[in-house]
């Protein structure tokens, strides 16, 4: 209980630093990077899983909040660049184990696993059940998601002039009641259903789909409330810091530097195919660059919601790359290893 204690209060300081600095996202980037401090310092921290996914819900049902029937049914125009996403994953996956294994040095499992762009919990699973090394492909992951979370803020401020300090949703007190009831139900059934049944990522994107039900049916006509928004960032900029806790020496020269190597790689791509897009004239300058760069899906959401973009877009982006490698990873190891 004392270490949960310190984690949040290591985190509310940096909270408190970023918005006393006036830095952007102090709710998402302040946690993230006190406790990032705090654990190469070698102080112990500690999250609540089952906290943490009840926090992702928030996210999955402002999403869902917003695909009204005229949203989902301009999905299907989206096919150009959602095929792009394919093109772009199996080429960062065919540029990054490579990377891994011959210049760093990585056994096959460890590289293949370290360079596909998917979820942290996914991709630390099949790298286990590959024997690959779990240790390694977290600290590569972690950092992976780190550094975009952090670069992106920067560039839609300064490329952009994206006013990141805005609210991401209503206050609680002008939402109705009866909806706030609705959005909370939509969050646990949501989670569970989902969860029950096997879906990847079902503490987003189960309330995802209750929500987008209830808002094609009219039920829903508001985003969750801004608090909520907030402690959601809160927790999920705690949790990435908090992965590096009781990392080495050793990691910091070769995992850590090696997953700095790869973002820059990556971030490269990534931007590439966005430009593509943008010349192309199928999206946006922000949304094209939210969509494509290969974060974690949460954080991404975050920022598509405070930076005001198409969150449509962005999300449905980044739910396919994660399918196309959680589908598409465990096969493709399984024949690049042979």
């Amino acid at each position: 209980m004392l270490v949960f204690a310190r984690t949040y209060v290591i985190a509310a300081l940096g909270v408190a630093v970023f918005y006393g600095l006036g830095l952007p996202l102090p709710f998402l980037l302040g946690p993230l990077a006190s406790c990032l401090v705090a654990a190469l310092l070698g102080i112990a921290m500690s999250g609540n899983a089952t906290i943490n996914h009840a926090m992702r819900t928030i996210l999955g049902v402002a999403v869902g909040a917003t695909l009204s029937m005229s949203v989902v049914l301009g999905l299907g125009a989206m096919w150009p660049t959602l095929l792009m996403m394919l093109v772009m994953t199996a080429l960062i996956g065919a540029v990054g184990i490579p990377y891994f294994q011959r210049l760093w040095g990585f056994d096959f499992p460890t590289s293949y696993y370290s360079a596909m762009p998917g979820g942290l919990q996914d991709m630390l699973a099949f790298g286990e059940e590959a024997g690959g090394d779990v240790r390694a492909l977290s600290l590569i992951h972690a950092t992976r998601v780190l550094v975009i979370v952090t670069v992106l803020p920067f560039v839609l401020v300064g490329a952009w002039e994206v006013d990141l300090s805005n609210p991401p949703g209503a206050p609680a007190a002008s939402l109705p009641w009866n909806e706030l009831l609705w959005m909370a139900a939509a969050g646990l059934v949501g989670w569970q259903v989902a969860k029950a049944v096997g879906l990847f990522g079902a503490s987003i994107l189960g309330p995802l789909i209750a929500a987008a039900i209830l808002a094609m049916t009219g039920i829903l006509n508001h985003r969750p409330p801004a608090e909520a928004i907030f402690v959601a960032q809160f927790f999920i900029g705690m949790t990435i810091g908090t992965k590096y806790g009781g990392v080495t020496g050793p990691e910091v020269r070769r995992d850590v530097l090696a997953a700095l190597g790869y973002c820059v790689i990556i971030l490269l791509i990534s931007g590439v195919f966005a430009e593509v897009v943008v010349a192309l004239g199928l999206a946006p300058h922000m949304e094209s660059l939210l969509a494509f760069a290969p974060g974690g899906q949460a954080e991404m959401t975050v920022l598509a919601l405070i930076a005001g973009a198409d969150v449509a877009f962005v999300v449905a982006h980044h739910l396919l790359r994660i399918l196309a490698v959680i589908i598409g990873a465990p096969i493709a190891a399984r024949l690049f290893g042979r």
